[in-house]
């Protein structure tokens, strides 16, 4: 009895062991989370972005790169041999190019300001308040957005035309806000639906009215909305080119996106102006893109999710 109890333990030892061993081995074997990858996914996810990347990348540093070469090797696939601000030189002094600078800066202003401030107050009417044909307003907003520009060119052109407005400054913004006020008033619709109403009750009970609500409680809170906003309007009027092109005609009041075209025509092309044009031109977008950032991300996606 005593040796086959011996065995009996021993043996019940080693299944306990072996079931130990096995335990801590699929311990060790813990399977990888999400988030974690292999050397392999993880080397290809680095290349793959490092190629898109560079092909992001290399057609503006292409561009920077030809501005600084002489004419003659405008297509030359070489770095820049001998370092030239003549195309700079010729931009500036010799065209129109502060002339279309000061026209985009002014319908630019223009739209930027009037847009933002139509597009604020029109979304928060529709978040805030409610009245007769407000959802069948919300949905024109957006079905403006389905026509393509090429559609609107000539009924708005033979609109500005009986206005008197073409080849002026004020009939690119009053078309530049037919494009980005409806956009803009839907996104910041999301955005005011997200700040507590709350805070506009307690506006009314210290007496604001209801605009007084708005300028002076909700809209500091809607700074990244604001940003979004800004930056969309902004480029909307500085990067446009069909409605500047069909709505002024004569050099002297073309915009910059117009005025870029005059360095490539049929006649020929200068591509070392337009290069050193274009550089000049992604200056201004840059700055105003580099002071809005830090808001793009909390803009863009205001209305996405409801706390």
């Amino acid at each position: 009895m005593t040796v086959a109890a011996t065995r009996t333990a021993a043996e019940g030892t080693g299944v306990d062991r072996t079931a130990a061993g096995r335990t801590a081995d699929r311990g060790a074997r813990v399977p990888r989370g999400r988030g974690q990858r292999g050397p392999l996914a993880a080397l290809g996810l680095h290349t793959g972005l490092l190629a898109a990347t560079a092909v992001a990348l290399f057609p503006p540093l292409w561009l920077l790169v030809t501005s600084f070469k002489p004419k003659s090797e405008s297509f030359s696939t070489a770095l820049v041999r001998d370092v030239t601000l003549a195309n700079y030189t010729h931009v500036i002094a010799d065209t129109y190019f502060l002339t279309w600078l000061g026209n985009s800066l002014l319908v630019v202003l223009g739209t930027t300001v009037i847009g933002v401030f139509i597009a604020a107050t029109t979304g928060y009417a529709l978040s805030r308040f409610r009245f007769p044909g407000m959802r069948p307003l919300v949905w024109v907003l957006l079905i403006t957005q389905m026509f393509p520009m090429a559609v609107l060119i000539v009924p708005l052109y033979n609109t500005m035309a009986s206005l008197g407005l073409l080849n002026q400054p004020a009939g690119l913004v009053i078309t530049y806000l037919t494009v980005a006020v409806p956009f803009c008033a839907w996104m910041m619709k999301g955005f005011f639906d997200t700040v507590p109403v709350d805070i506009d009750e307690s506006g009314r009970v210290d007496g604001l009215s209801p605009f007084g609500t708005f300028w002076r409680l909700v809209l500091p809170l809607a700074r990244p909305g604001l940003a979004v906003t800004g930056f969309y309007t902004f480029v909307t009027a500085w990067a446009e080119v069909a409605y500047a092109t069909a709505f002024m005609t004569g050099e002297e009041n073309l915009t910059l996106a117009g005025g870029l075209q005059t360095f490539v025509n049929r006649y020929g092309a200068d591509w070392g102006s337009m290069t050193a044009a274009a550089v000049v031109v992604a200056v201004p977008a840059a700055v105003v893109f580099g002071f809005a950032q830090r808001h793009l991300v909390a803009g863009l996606t205001a209305g996405a999710t409801k706390s």
